[in-house]
This record gives structure tokens, C-alpha cells and sequence, in this order.
């Protein structure tokens, strides 16, 4: 039996997939959110495997103390899923700066703060899993989402390291790439008013937001669906580094990196020209 710690527990998202399924699997579940009541039904069904903490992931004081209480009630911590994040829209010129350290702090800070409360654990047990959910937009960029994007690509190079660094010790990571799936992640676009600071971007950061209020409740992605191959994935012989979920995301990041090598090798002359001569 593994005991899983889950960040960004919302109702109708990846974090109560990803924590109904380890119930299917017989596992117990921590399940952090930064509104723990909106869990009370839910948690009263499955009684003693679940422990609902309240969590900001961007306070650290808060995630070790999330942590700690994960480790006395059930002795340690097997799987993490980074979860917790959302997105900001807003051109890369004109997005307040407010935004932009808002986002990172939430999108890739609070991972790093998780990981480090989560891994020393890990480490003197000899195994765990790290799950980070990054996104397509961190292997290619959406226009408008630019620092969620950077985010992402943050998560996304810090988790090729990551893997590296703590296999020694029996921990594996995988990085997920959701595309576009049936969440609450655009539910409030329609409530929030555009902060651009710069008129120019307007007419797109309006489209961008327009397109995500629009697809809300008719995205393609079925987040059960998606947690399943992940943790097909997990028990593969040989796991992934990455995998993309849905079909929209697997076309995007096709696309992208097809596009990528194409250019590579067009290139490949001036790459090669850059270095000193061969000695002769």
C-alpha cells in the first residue's frame, strides 16, 4: 500500500483523479487544497485512507507542515503529485510584473518548495515517484500564455535534472503534459477582467481569453482517462521521462518538435561552423 500527497485539489480536476484512482488501487491519499472544505463529502466517504490538509503551495512554513502531517499519519510519502497551478494570460510586454512573479511563484517555485519538503523522505526509504504536472505549453508555447509557458518549460527542465539526480536513490520522475482537458482551469476567465497594460496586445489577449471562456466544459480531455495512462505509464517495464495526454496535445507536440528537427538540420552547418578548426 503507497500513500500518495497530492497538491491542488480542486473538485472536478486532476489532483481528485489522480486521487480517486490511487483509492481504486487500494493506496491511502493526502489530498492538500487551499479551501480543504470543499473535500469535507468527499473525504467522509473514504474515512481513514484520506487525509485533507489546507495547503497554499506558495507558502513554505504551509507545505512543510503539509508534509510533516502526511508522514505521521501514514509513515511517509511513496508518490507526489505536483498539481497545484493555474495560468495567467497577458502578453509578455504588457502583463503587470505582479502577474508574472505571481505565476512563477504558484507555477514553479512551489514546486521546488514541495519537492525539497517531499524527497528526503524519499531518499532514506530507498523509492517514490515524482509526478510534476507540467503542460503542452511547456514544449510549446502558447502566445498570450507566454510566462505560463515559461513556467512550464522551467518544470520541464527541472525534472530532466531531477531525474538524473535522485535515480541513485530508487525515485523515479515523469513530467505530464495535459492538452486541453474538461477542469474548472478556465472557469473564472469569465469572471476576471483583462489586465494588459499594453494597448497593442489587446486584440489578442481578448481573443485568448474569449477562445478559453468559450472551450470551458467542451474541452476533449477526460481527466480520469488521463490519470489512467499515466499510471499506465508508471507501470510500464520501462517508464517514460514524459507523456503527453490527449489527442490535441499529442498533434501540438508532434507538430513542435517535427518543426524543431527540420530546423535543426537545415542549420546544421552553421551549428558545426561555430566550433574552433579541427587540428590537423
Amino acid at each position: 500500500m503507497r500513500t500518495w500527497f497530492i497538491t491542488g485539489g480542486t473538485p472536478g480536476g486532476f489532483g481528485m483523479a489522480y486521487a480517486e484512482s490511487a483509492l481504486e488501487l487500494g493506496d491511502n491519499v493526502v489530498l492538500t487544497a487551499r479551501r480543504p472544505h470543499l473535500l469535507d463529502d468527499w473525504a467522509a466517504r473514504h474515512g481513514d485512507r484520506v487525509l485533507v490538509h489546507p495547503l497554499d503551495v506558495t507558502d513554505a512554513q504551509q507545505v512543510h507542515e503539509a508534509v510533516g502531517a502526511a508522514e505521521e499519519r501514514f509513515g511517509g510519502i511513496d508518490v507526489l503529485v505536483n498539481n497545484a497551478g493555474r495560468g495567467w494570460y497577458g502578453s509578455v510586454e504588457g502583463t503587470p510584473d505582479s502577474d508574472v512573479r505571481a505565476s512563477f511563484e504558484l507555477n514553479f517555485f512551489s514546486v521546488t518548495q514541495t519537492l525539497r519538503a517531499v524527497l528526503p523522505g524519499m531518499r532514506k526509504r530507498g523509492n517514490g515517484w515524482i509526478i510534476n504536472m507540467s503542460s503542452v505549453a511547456g514544449l510549446r508555447s502558447v502566445p498570450g500564455f507566454g510566462y505560463y509557458s515559461a513556467a512550464k518549460y522551467a518544470i520541464e527542465g527541472l525534472s530532466d535534472a531531477l531525474r538524473h539526480e535522485v535515480a541513485p536513490f530508487g525515485i523515479k520522475v515523469l513530467a505530464v503534459e495535459p492538452g486541453a482537458f474538461r477542469t474548472h482551469a478556465y472557469a473564472s476567465f469569465a469572471d476576471e477582467a483583462v489586465n494588459e497594460t499594453v494597448d497593442a496586445y489587446l486584440p489578442l489577449i481578448q481573443s485568448v481569453r474569449s477562445t478559453m471562456i468559450e472551450q470551458d466544459g467542451q474541452q476533449p480531455g477526460d481527466p480520469h482517462r488521463g490519470v489512467r495512462a499515466v499510471l499506465d505509464a508508471m507501470n510500464s517495464a520501462t517508464p517514460p521521462r514524459r507523456i503527453v495526454l490527449g489527442a490535441d496535445g499529442y498533434e501540438a507536440v508532434q507538430g513542435q518538435l517535427t518543426d524543431m528537427a527540420a530546423e535543426l538540420r537545415a542549420f546544421e552547418a552553421a551549428s558545426r561552423s561555430a566550433d574552433f578548426p579541427q587540428d590537423r
